[in-house]
């Protein structure tokens, strides 16, 4: 396979800092740099105007199983990954907890990689003194776990879907309409999807009970959520294929989701793909 041509020149992405939200911490997952379903310019423009003392990248940030299958990258997912470098030079203390989709960086826990620590997991203590494990998720799905050649079939079929919300999407954008999920609002009204988040979540908060914390941070589902189950906070950041979503801590302590499904700026590079096959 012949590597991607990633260019090294990029735009200024530095943040107009008279207009950037800054919060004390932001979890974002899911991210799937990589593929067609990433939404690039959208996780883009929320790193432009939010900043943070910590940046917590909780898994599936570069789509190491769809990028086996042939290369495709756009310069916005190359402009993401330098906005976080960016990011971490400057500053921001940044930990990467690798998912499912990213194992391929599971080896290098406990090292630095332009001033990202990457580990297996990790804890985070809030303004109000809270332990939260974060943790991506996946090693608490057992279709992950036990029948991996299930997840890369699903997988298959959850790309089609994806590609269904793009071309949604697009005809939403000409109709002078928001980006709004047609994926997502599927995938909800499935059944056993929905029964299967539920045991998802019951299972992440027992065992985070178990370790003696007060709650769980993760991804790994697509579905933004903050709730308490049985006496223990869950907390998950969403994700940038479908929910354009990520979690927030204040400075005054408080937990919540925000959503980022309108551009304040024009993206600033070209988005369609250049295709790198192999």
């Amino acid at each position: 396979m012949n590597a991607p041509y990633i260019p090294n020149l990029t735009p200024d992405l530095r943040p107009p800092e008279e207009h950037a939200q800054h919060y004390r911490t932001i979890w974002i997952s899911d991210v799937h740099l990589g593929t067609a379903g990433c939404k690039a310019e959208f996780l883009l423009d929320f790193l432009k105007y939010n900043e943070s003392d910590k940046l917590y990248l909780v898994g599936d940030i570069i789509d190491g199983w769809r990028l086996k299958k042939g290369w495709r990258w756009d310069q916005l997912h190359n402009d993401v990954v330098q906005k976080v470098l960016r990011k971490a030079r400057k500053g921001t203390h940044v930990v990467y907890v690798p998912g499912n989709h990213d194992e391929f960086a599971r080896p290098y826990v406990e090292h630095s990689f332009g001033e990202i620590k990457v580990m297996f997991e990790a804890v985070h203590t809030t303004v109000d003194g809270k332990r939260l494990w974060i943790t991506h998720g996946d090693l608490f799905d057992g279709v992950i776990q036990h029948a991996k050649w299930l997840a890369y079939l699903g997988d298959s079929a959850y790309t089609f879907v994806l590609s269904l919300n793009h071309w949604f999407n697009r005809l939403r954008s000409k109709l002078g309409l928001n980006y709004w999920s047609l994926s997502q609002y599927l995938k909800l009204r499935v059944k056993n999807a929905v029964t299967f988040i539920t045991t998802f979540e019951q299972v992440l908060t027992t065992e985070a009970k178990r370790r003696g914390f007060d709650g769980v941070v993760c991804g790994h589902i697509h579905k933004a959520e903050i709730r308490e189950i049985n006496g223990v906070l869950y907390c998950n950041d969403g994700d940038w294929v479908e929910s354009l979503t990520a979690l927030v801590e204040t400075y005054e302590g408080e937990l919540k989701i925000v959503e980022w499904n309108v551009l304040r700026d024009v993206p600033q590079t070209n988005p369609q793909p250049e295709m790198v096959t192999a």
